[in-house]
């Protein structure tokens, strides 16, 4: 049995999602042919190269050549110097695949690139001229300032294709709109049967291409964000219409948060099976069932289409994979060569997002603390709480790096736990084994002196956490389990060993008043000024329907 994983447009292009690669290695241990590929990243760059912007050239004087047609700006300087961008992309695509990295010193002019409107952000720095960027990058970042300016350049390239082409496209999501709290499958499914747009037709030809090359018996689609969720219908529809044959089950991030209700049986026009929380044992439970059709079907939290009904079945007598047995995630047949490397924003935190290709690994399985009032502590990928043993995960570690000959990592964990971040740390010391690393913690007391510089020692970089609101009153109603006083002690202690900080924000909370919200502000302030923390990013709190406070909106009244 031939089974196809793919995560869905759009998804970050500097590294591969983890999930695919965490199934795959799951389905070869247990003797299935289990192959994956990145088709986010192949449309982009099958978008962005010569031939790719011939047929975005193409499309816009097709569509923008009525004089009353008002042209976008974006559109208006890409037609103004669409020889300089046909000249250029190549090279740039192959310099922020580190292909060809003499090339920053041309691009580092800024007399290379033609700069459209993305480049007004250095205007707001105030470093634009032939001496740019010097706030930023100092006299000796060639490589780094070439980096930032190839990314605007894609970026005014991405707003071409959304602005003038395709206005579902974006860099790092696709359709979005069509599934963020969608009421209804109707839009989707007009928008899936709806004119192709050339990124529509980029995308189909690509399935095609999958279904020659893999000829799957099974395809898997993870969906771990709504701009997922359109690219993973269109695959699914092109594989219903030239592989009808092929079993399509999806699963993901999206579904499991958002289809746990799920009514709607027009979904299974497209897809055959919808599949909630870790894969792992239900694809293996639809996998027997598909191998042995003689025998009665069994089911794990997985939704199917009976009489033109949502049904959802879970035999309670199936267990999950342990966490220790989930096997090791492979990156065979991605092309780890062909992703880039961006430096969009000059914040040190998503610059870690974005550049560099980072084996991505979990240290534990779901959230040691789970008390979060906003956050789904109800959910298995949440609620059910497995470690590893540090000799286990360094030898998953060392497995890694022998595939793919990189030595970076970005632990995924929700919260990583502080007993195996110190168990980790002494095993890759006490082994020798040499990695940058970073990962998600709370910054709780454990945290100390010297476990941060356990860490460090370890290869440890970067740790992102939620300071949340800056406000005792709201963390204890939060159920955060940290004080202020001790984020800045704990913060502290990481920048004092070199390892940056970065700190999520919200602004919005139930009760929280307008003076709260400026002190959290200063009190930020504060932690920047003291050096504690090196980046941060504020966004609107919004309740999550499978939180305490979403399920229980008189939460906050409750305690």
């Amino acid at each position: 049995m031939r089974i196809l994983l793919l995560t869905p447009p759009m998804t970050q292009v500097n590294t591969p999602y983890p999930a695919t690669a965490y199934l795959t290695g799951f389905l070869r241990s247990r003797g299935f042919q289990a192959f994956q590929a990145d088709p986010a990243l192949e449309i982009v760059l099958q978008l962005f190269s010569r031939s790719g912007l011939e047929d975005i050239s193409k499309e816009l004087k097709k569509t923008f050549s009525s004089q009353s047609t008002t042209v976008p700006e974006s559109v208006i300087h890409y037609l103004k110097f669409e020889e300089d961008y046909l000249s250029t992309i190549n090279g740039v695509i192959k310099f922020l695949q580190n292909e060809d990295p003499t090339l920053a010193y041309r691009i580092a002019t800024q007399n290379y690139l033609p700069e459209g409107p993305r480049f007004r952000s250095l205007q707001d720095l105030n470093v634009t001229g032939n001496d740019g960027l010097q706030w930023a990058f100092g006299a000796l970042g060639v490589q780094d300032k070439a980096q930032h300016l190839a990314s605007l350049y894609i970026d005014d390239l991405v707003d071409v294709v959304k602005d003038g082409i395709d206005s579902r496209f974006t860099f790092s999501r696709y359709g979005e709109k069509l599934a963020a709290s969608a009421p209804s499958f109707t839009p989707l499914e007009k928008a899936l049967n709806s004119t192709p747009t050339l990124v529509d037709q980029y995308l189909d030809n690509l399935t095609t291409s999958y279904i020659k090359q893999f000829a799957p018996d099974v395809l898997a689609l993870t969906v771990p964000f709504p701009g997922n969720v359109y690219g993973a219908f269109r695959i699914a529809k092109q594989f219903k219409r030239l592989s009808p044959h092929t079993k399509i089950i999806l699963g993901g991030g999206y579904v499991n948060t958002e289809l746990r209700s799920l009514k709607e049986p027009k979904v299974f026009d497209y897809i055959d099976f919808i599949t909630l929380d870790d894969g792992e044992r239900p694809i293996l439970t639809l996998l027997e069932n598909f191998s042995h059709p003689e025998k009665p079907e069994r089911y794990l939290r997985t939704f199917v289409r009976e009489n033109n009904t949502v049904v959802f079945k879970s035999d309670p007598s199936i267990h999950d994979i342990p966490f220790m047995e989930a096997g090791v995630p492979t990156y065979d047949g991605l092309p780890l060569k062909k992703y880039l490397s961006l430096v969009e924003l000059l914040n040190p935190m998503h610059r870690l997002w974005s550049d560099g290709r980072w084996n991505k690994l979990t240290l534990a399985h779901g959230c040691y603390w789970k008390k979060c009032s906003f956050c789904d502590t109800s959910l298995d990928y949440i609620h059910r709480y497995e470690v590893a043993s540090a000799t286990h995960l360094v030898d998953k570690i060392e497995q890694l790096i022998k595939e793919t000959g990189q030595t970076g990592f970005h632990f995924v964990d929700e919260a990583a736990p502080p007993k195996t971040l110190k168990a980790l740390a002494q095993e890759l010391i006490k082994r020798k084994v040499n990695i940058s690393w970073w990962t998600n913690i709370r910054f709780e007391k454990a945290f100390d002196p010297e476990l941060t510089q356990l860490m460090a020692q370890s290869g440890c970089i970067a740790v992102s956490g939620g300071l949340e609101v800056a406000s005792d009153r709201l963390l204890k109603l939060m159920q955060k389990g940290v004080t202020v006083e001790q984020v800045a002690k704990v913060t502290h202690c990481f920048s004092q060993n070199g390892i940056m900080v970065h700190a999520y924000l919200m602004y919005g909370f139930p009760s929280q008043t307008t003076q709260e919200t400026i002190d959290s502000l200063d009190r930020v302030r504060q932690l920047f000024a003291s050096g504690c923390i090196q980046s941060g990013f504020w966004h609107q709190f919004s309740a999550t329907v499978h939180s305490p406070v979403g399920k229980i909106p008189s939460f906050m009244e409750l305690n």
